[in-house]
Order: C-alpha cells, then sequence, then structure tokens
C-alpha cells in the first residue's frame, strides 16, 4: 500500500511561498531545538517529488543537499544537466504518471510534494492527502502565490500548532468538497 501525498510549506500571511525573485529571507530562522515537525515529517517521507522551480532554488542554496539520500523527483520538460546529488532524477508526465512514480521511489512511505505549481496541480487532480502549511507572520504582498489558480478545494482542519514569534501551523486534509 502507498504511503500518503503530503505537502509541508511555508507562505506569508498573504499567501506567497516565495516573494519577488523568489526571495525567501522573510522565512524565521528555526530556534535551536524547534524545526517547525519537519524532521519528523521528512522521517516518514521515502520520496520527494518536486517541480523544476523550487529544484533549482533549492539546488542553489549554499552547503550540503539537504534531503541526503531520499529521492527526489524534479517534474521538468527539461534536463537536468548537472543533478544537484546523485539521488536526483528528472520526471515528466501527468500529475498522476508523476504520483505514481513518486510512490514507486517512496516504496511505501510518504511522497512529499513541494513547489507551488506542483501543489496545485495533484490537488486539482485530487491526490494530495495532507497539506502542512506554516503561516510566517509577514505579508509580502508580491511574489510567488501558493494556491493562486487552483480550483475550488474544501479542507478539513486536523491539528494546529503555535510557535514563538506568532508562527501558525496548520494540518489540513482536502475533504473532496
Amino acid at each position: 500500500m502507498p504511503g500518503r501525498v503530503r505537502v509541508f510549506v511555508a507562505t506569508s500571511l498573504d499567501g506567497f511561498i516565495a516573494g519577488p525573485d523568489h526571495d525567501l529571507s522573510w522565512l524565521p530562522e528555526p530556534r535551536a531545538g524547534e524545526d517547525f515537525g519537519y524532521a519528523a515529517f521528512m522521517a516518514q517521507t521515502g520520496a520527494i517529488l518536486m517541480g523544476r522551480s523550487t529544484y533549482d532554488v533549492v539546488a542553489g542554496f549554499d552547503g550540503p543537499w539537504p534531503y541526503g539520500e531520499t529521492p527526489v523527483l524534479v517534474a521538468t520538460r527539461r534536463d537536468l544537466d548537472d543533478p544537484a546529488a546523485p539521488t536526483v532524477e528528472a520526471v515528466s508526465g501527468t500529475p498522476q504518471e508523476l504520483v505514481a512514480a513518486a510512490h514507486e521511489r517512496a516504496v511505501g512511505r510518504d511522497v512529499y510534494l513541494d513547489g507551488g505549481d506542483l501543489v496545485r496541480q495533484a490537488l486539482d487532480a485530487g491526490l494530495v492527502d495532507e497539506l502542512t502549511i506554516t503561516v510566517v507572520p509577514v505579508i509580502l504582498g508580491a511574489g510567488s502565490p501558493l494556491f493562486a489558480g487552483a480550483s475550488r478545494r474544501g479542507l478539513r482542519l486536523d491539528g494546529t500548532a503555535l510557535f514563538e514569534g506568532g508562527i501558525l501551523q496548520l494540518r489540513y486534509a482536502p475533504t473532496g468538497e
């Protein structure tokens, strides 16, 4: 039985996952011992499926590859000239085909879905089981919106967490409505 398809994303209060030019400087630095539940989330993750724009941003970060040995599938129609890690591969297809490929690599564990456009496509296709959205108390005014262009989708609130600095984390499951 395949694992769940899950989203773990931070957004500004006005719904942007990145500012203009992929600016992420507004994201808070985790305090010692606090990672907003990310390590526990990753411990259940067997593969990551991300959009090309997200991959390009992450591949440009300084430091070691942040996903270790976890397989990373990059949804793209372009070649990955120099993959950031040996665990990275390019994939293409419909949202259903992409998620099926990620489930195959996840070997029964969860699939972490990352990237605004890919998340919207998977939501529209009814492929997302859980969304963890961390709302950072900042207004960006412009940038990459998380849900712009998505079809109407009902969600059920399954949990909340409040962190220092007014950061609110919401965990939702799509209801199919």
